[in-house]
């Protein structure tokens, strides 16, 4: 069975965990905090980044969340992700790429950076002006999600893909940070109202990390 080395936190972690559980793909969860993980995972991964996908049975190590989506998609024929003509597969990994590069780097970062490493990893209070900074980010973001859901059934075209798995991902982990404001954004909202109904993400919305607790909204599939 495959091991996934993650951190509850971790957006790019659950990427691959929605995709997983979308193809019925079976895994288990190893903690691994990249601050602290020991000598054990980064000789898995000399990069030090969550998530790492581990079969011991066929020793075989995937590391990096879109090598191992791409992987899966290349190996398991379920439910395909990367789906559609060739325009639209592009269009999926343009969108993949958008939401783990600019989403991660204007607002799931600093959030984390902040709210989470600053609190359990460095002992500091969060830095309020790169709060509100993520903040303002977020709703640029969820702009153009709006406008792709006004004008596609899904971000990148007439069914689920990779791309809204990436976006519902890193829109999730800002989420329990408080660092979302659905507000103007019903078309957005809407659509992530309907990922968070999915069996797939139920795990994700039970799961806590240590000291930091999301709003009450968070885990609601309605909210």
């Amino acid at each position: 069975m495959w091991r996934i080395y993650q951190f509850p936190l971790c957006p790019f972690s659950r990427k691959v965990r929605l995709l997983m559980s979308e193809k019925g793909i079976a895994y288990e969860l190893w903690r691994a905090n990249p601050w602290d993980a020991g000598e054990d995972f980064w000789n898995l991964n000399p990069a030090g980044r969550t998530p790492v996908l581990r079969d011991e049975g066929k020793d075989v190590t995937l590391c990096d969340s879109a090598a191992i989506c791409e992987y899966l998609e290349e190996t398991v024929d379920r439910v395909p992700m990367i789906n559609g003509t060739a325009l639209n597969r592009a269009e999926i990994r343009r969108l993949v790429a958008l939401f783990d590069e600019n989403f991660f780097a204007d607002v799931t970062m600093p959030l984390l950076h902040e709210k989470m490493k600053k609190r359990i990893v460095m002992r500091q209070p969060p830095n309020g002006g790169i709060l509100r900074e993520a903040m303002k980010a977020a709703h640029l973001h969820l702009d153009y999600i709006d406008w792709l859901r006004l004008n596609r059934p899904w971000l990148a075209g007439a069914q689920m893909s990779l791309a809204d798995l990436a976006a519902a991902a890193q829109i999730s982990v800002a989420d329990y940070l408080g660092g979302i404001d659905w507000t103007g954004h019903e078309p957005a909202h809407e659509w992530y109202l309907t990922l968070k109904c999915r069996p797939s993400f139920r795990p994700l919305l039970s799961e806590r990390m240590e000291v930091i607790q999301p709003p009450v909204h968070y885990s609601n599939p309605d909210g």
